[in-house]
């Protein structure tokens, strides 16, 4: 039996828990709500304050299955209760972020601004002219939207120039040594 997949989920006050037909789950907190449709293999049951998932036998799919509809649930659990953040910085020299209205405008090197637009389910924040924090409730769309902007400037492995993830570590290179004759 999935060790992850067989634990319940324990739902914090305040969040309310729908399981509709058709294994749609809405998960509705104080941060948001959020809805997905699950694999119709498993059972998805509201059990007093916590939520448990089961599947119906060992087949492989739903070995498969198992942990992972749970995992999704849970982190829409935290997403709607703690929400989700990812923090990332800009180094390298006139490398900078600001942000203007509901747009992230950044100048990264190239001839122009690179500006990307929060939507409704991300808000983007500014400390600092080197530092960006993305937060939201759904875990998988601000881990995209971190690495949009990521991806506008990779950090570069010689320098280190670029935007990277502030937990991320760069494996540097060694640069040109010199002409040998």
């Amino acid at each position: 039996m999935s060790r992850i997949g067989r634990a319940p989920i324990a739902i914090p006050a305040g969040v309310e828990i729908k399981v509709e037909d058709n294994n749609v789950v809405t998960v509705k907190g104080p941060k948001g709500t959020l809805t997905q449709q699950f694999n119709p293999n498993m059972a998805i049951a509201v059990e007093g304050a916590e939520l448990k998932v089961t599947r119906p036998n060992d087949a492989k799919e739903n070995r498969a299955l198992h942990g992972l509809t749970r995992t999704l649930i849970h982190n829409m659990v935290v997403g709607v209760t703690d929400g989700y953040k990812k923090e990332l910085d800009v180094n390298g020299v006139g490398y900078r972020v600001a942000k203007e209205g509901n747009k992230l405008v950044m100048n990264l090197g190239y001839s122009h601004q690179v500006t990307m637009e929060e939507n409704e389910d991300i808000s983007i924040e500014v400390p600092s002219p080197n530092k960006i924090i993305i937060h939201g409730c759904d875990k998988q769309k601000v881990g995209q939207f971190a690495a949009e902007v990521r991806e506008k400037r990779p950090p570069e492995p010689y320098k280190g120039k670029g935007i990277k993830y502030t937990d991320e570590v760069i494996r540097r290179k060694a640069g040109k040594t010199g002409a040998k004759k």
